[in-house]
């Protein structure tokens, strides 16, 4: 049986930074405590599941050792999966994949799609776990020398291709299996735009896809053009209206680190759809989360 959450709606993946230095809130909600509540609130507010990360991939940083992402990920994760949460975590490392699945996580997101460590497919294999498999193309400190494409949405799309085949290979179940874009990770402003534009393209593949934009470079260069200044936690308006984009386009699921506006966003495209905007996924959050102490 598949483990990826399924909706009559795109739905919305909030982001738990358990970091000192993510781009957007790194060092907010750095401690276990504060992380669990920070991710019960996101709940609340309507997010039906959550993505826990231990390790920045912000434009040009260093690796964490892999004793403190562990350290970071694995209490938090252990705790909200226990509140009943869809846990996803943000990984690229196997250690990190087995030690969080065996506390509660049901999906792997590895930003590398597998190519930082060879042990991924075989961990999330044993696990059981879905799994999204992202275009990457070099780590942190080196990938914005990797945005050369001649055809980015084709090239985009045929790399993620060949990494899922591998996945499969490696006894990945097909119904476990989501892909990502990368938008921001080794593509130019231009780039990331026009792989929006098409992303139709990538759910051509047959795999949910998952679109991360939320408070991104690329989103601030464009609002830094009127000439209004702002920080990455003021680009969640536009990070809206990419969700809207999205949820027309019927797009699996938005991973944002705000959530009340992407829920009205998706709402609306219901709404101009003529559909209704409850259903399973917002009752159990509802029911569960509106009574919890966040």
């Amino acid at each position: 049986m598949s483990r990826i959450p399924r909706a009559t709606r795109t739905q919305v993946m909030g982001i738990v930074n358990v970091t000192p230095d993510s781009f957007s809130d790194g060092g907010d909600h750095s401690d276990t405590a504060s992380a669990v509540r920070h991710g019960l609130a996101l709940l609340a507010e309507g997010a039906d599941m959550l993505d826990v990360g231990g390790e920045s991939t912000r434009p040009g940083i260093e690796r964490t050792p892999e004793a403190e992402e562990l350290r970071r990920v694995v209490p938090v994760v252990e705790e909200l999966a226990a509140r009943g949460a869809i846990v996803s975590v943000d990984t690229m490392r196997a250690s990190v994949a087995r030690a969080t699945a065996a506390a509660g996580a049901t999906i792997i997101n590895d930003v590398s799609g597998g190519l930082a460590d060879p042990q991924m497919y075989a961990a999330v294999a044993e696990s059981g776990c879905a799994y999204v498999v992202m275009h990457w193309r070099g780590h942190s400190t080196e990938m914005d020398r990797h945005t050369g494409y001649t055809d980015v949405v084709g090239q985009v799309r045929d790399e993620i291709a060949e990494r899922v085949e591998l996945a499969l290979a490696a006894g990945i179940a097909a119904d476990d299996i989501i892909v990502d874009p990368g938008i921001g990770f080794a593509k130019t402003r231009e780039q990331d735009w026009e792989l929006l534009r098409q992303v139709g393209v990538l759910s051509g593949l047959g795999y949910p896809v998952l679109i991360g934009v939320s408070r991104k470079r690329f989103l601030g260069e464009v609002l830094a053009e009127t000439r209004l200044a702002h920080t990455p936690k003021d680009r969640d308006f536009a990070t809206a209206a990419v969700t809207g984009w999205m949820a027309e386009r019927g797009i699996w699921a938005v991973r944002t680190h705000e959530v009340r506006a992407q829920r009205d966003a998706i709402a609306v495209v219901q709404a101009l759809r003529g559909e209704g905007p409850r259903d399973e996924v917002t009752d159990r959050v509802v029911g569960t989360f509106l009574e919890g102490d966040h």
